[in-house]
């Protein structure tokens, strides 16, 4: 009995200082971790969001395309990539590249100003809707209240559907909505 009390007492010992070794070593772990916490860039917003299995977001999608490059920098100098980026939905009338070559000479560089935000954020505006517009869905004559409070005027012309008289010419679809490709640049009246 007294050999059995002895190897009770001494299990229990090796128990306990196991238990307080463990404790150590997750309290190194919780440190650590804490540690890795901080030094994560919290002020990163949605748009810093990156995975392997979502579907890009709008801005994702844009930016990887070339003949988005001028829309992109339109977004980020107007300061919209973390309202893109978000959940959405959004339909977003994309301008090619060449749809802002067709603007008079100038008026990009004078809009990616600071001191021109507001206009640019304006326009931006005017070529973005808060939920999803398919353009097979959409009719003849059908007007939207864009972000910016005014309207788009959507036309059929057969199979064909125009914003403004601007044809849209490509459909793609984000995680968070749709991007609609047109050749021209909406300007709000």
């Amino acid at each position: 009995m007294k050999v059995t009390i002895k190897t009770l007492v001494a299990l229990l010992l090796l128990f306990q200082i196991s238990c307080k070794q463990s404790e150590t070593d997750s309290s190194t772990e919780n440190q650590n971790s804490n540690t890795t916490e901080e030094s994560v860039d919290l002020s990163v917003g949605q748009e810093g969001v990156q995975d392997e299995v979502s579907n890009p977001n709008i801005v994702q999608v844009a930016s990887g395309s070339p003949d988005h490059t001028t829309l992109v920098a339109a977004v980020k100098a107007a300061g919209l990539v973390t309202s893109l980026s978000n959940a959405g939905p959004f339909t977003v009338f994309a301008p090619t590249n060449s749809a802002f070559d067709k603007l008079p000479a100038g008026t990009v560089e004078d809009l990616l100003k600071p001191e021109n935000k507001d206009k640019l954020v304006d326009i931006l505006g005017y070529h973005t809707y808060v939920g999803v517009l398919k353009p097979e869905y959409m009719q003849d004559g059908g007007e939207y209240e864009m972000v910016t409070p005014k309207k788009v005027k959507i036309t059929k012309d057969g199979d064909k559907t125009f914003v403004n008289g601007s044809e849209i010419t490509a459909t793609i679809e984000t995680s968070n909505g749709l991007i609609l490709v047109i050749n021209d640049v909406l300007l709000p009246k």
